[in-house]
């Protein structure tokens, strides 16, 4: 199995070459930390303090790749030093490597080591103080927290601070990511709701003049194609209307415009006048909308000519019927048409009403169910939703 070997960065190499350099300088003018002549020193002469200063700067290397190898290696090489006359390089060295091992080691260590340091330095203060008995003592202590623990508390208050600026960037890209996220859900959620008031507001009319102006090609009458082509132009005013509303809303940027008025069920009477010019034998039974949320009646009334526009296209001949009514906290609505076969102009569709409605019954909380079934010795086409009146949900 190949070993892995750790090449250190150019940094490291620059403080390393640094030190190493210093060092030598500072052993060739003879400046030492200690005199010959103190008990300490076990190894006199100058080419001792060689051996420890080249050991601390090979440490250098290892300051980001293997910190804690290198402080450990590092501790062994300033206690070499301490035998010697020392060389202050050594020392300097060695503090950079207490810093290094808090700041890059695993976090394990960045807890422990400014700890273990700590306690060093009281205990290099309280113990000779205790030995002697002198004031002066009490300088070994100063001396052991300047080399291991004030390095060690910079490390882990740099580290500690490094952590939090991270983590705030991880909490703002992620901030970011939702709101984008939500920018995304808003702009679809929008399309949808645009996609459904296109559809409502111009099918019914689109539907009407693509069956009238059908059934003009086909007849040779001229009274029969002269009505046609007024509702042809009925509906097509009325769409060019409805479309006109549309932009306005798009193009309104919240200034002076007034809002435009929303279709409530007091608009259905005329509806299904519409629908009845287009050719519907259309009833109507609905109860005054009173009370009812504003949401709820843009759905019921989408939900109704959504209904009577797919009667137009597809239903067989015979009276179509709506129903709005209330039911204790509900909003119900019903519209029966005949179906099958149908003998006239039939215009096509895609399916996009009936998604529309549920997806308006959806963002209110209610339910909606469309299909064939039999009613009355017939089958009809039913539309039924039941809309609650208590929760408003999304006015979309």
């Amino acid at each position: 199995m190949a070993v892995r070997l750790l090449r250190p960065r150019r940094f490291e190499v620059y403080i390393a070459s640094a030190g190493l350099l210093g060092g030598l300088l500072l052993w060739g003018i003879g400046l030492g930390l200690q005199s010959r002549d103190e008990p300490v020193v076990l190894f006199e002469g100058r080419w001792p303090l060689l051996v420890p200063l080249a050991v601390m700067a090979g440490c250098e290397l290892l300051r980001r790749t293997a910190p804690r190898t290198g402080l450990l290696i590092g501790t062994a090489a300033l206690v070499g030093d301490t035998l010697t006359q020392g060389n202050l390089v050594t020392v300097i060295m060695y503090t950079d490597l207490m810093y290094a091992a808090v700041l890059y080691g695993p976090p394990a260590s960045a807890r422990r080591i400014p700890w273990i340091t700590g306690l060093l330095t009281v205990a290099g203060a309280i113990v000779p103080y205790a030995v002697w008995r002198v004031p002066e003592a009490l300088l070994i202590g100063v001396g052991v927290g300047i080399v291991s623990f004030a390095p060690a508390s910079t490390g882990l208050i740099v580290r500690n601070h490094r952590e939090a600026a991270d983590a705030a960037r991880l909490r703002a890209e992620q901030t970011a990511l939702l709101a984008e996220t939500d920018r995304v859900q808003a702009v679809t959620a929008e399309r949808s709701r645009m996609a459904r008031e296109l559809h409502d507001m111009v099918a019914n009319h689109l539907s009407a003049i693509a069956i009238h102006s059908t059934a003009a090609l086909s007849l040779d009458d001229p009274a029969t194609t002269r009505q046609a082509l007024g509702v042809i132009r009925e509906n097509s005013v009325a769409g060019l209307a409805e479309m006109r509303r549309l932009i306005g809303i798009l193009r309104d940027t919240g200034g002076d415009t007034a809002p435009a008025v929303a279709p409530t069920l007091d608009g259905l009477g005329a509806l299904v006048d519409g629908a009845r010019a287009n050719g519907l034998d259309v009833t109507l039974e609905a109860e005054p909308g009173e009370g009812v949320p504003a949401p709820v009646e843009l759905a019921a009334y989408r939900i109704v000519q959504e209904s009577l526009t797919n009667a137009l296209k597809h239903a067989s001949p015979g009276p179509v019927e709506v129903a709005v009514t209330r039911d204790g906290g509900l909003l119900r609505v019903r519209v029966t048409s005949p179906y099958g076969d149908r003998d006239g102009p039939r215009a096509p569709g895609s399916g996009a009403g009936l998604v529309g409605m549920r997806e308006r019954a959806a963002l209110l909380h209610g339910t909606f169910e469309a299909g064939p079934g039999p009613a009355a010795g017939a089958t009809v086409w039913t539309v039924r939703a039941a809309l609650p009146l208590t929760d408003e949900g999304d006015p979309a």
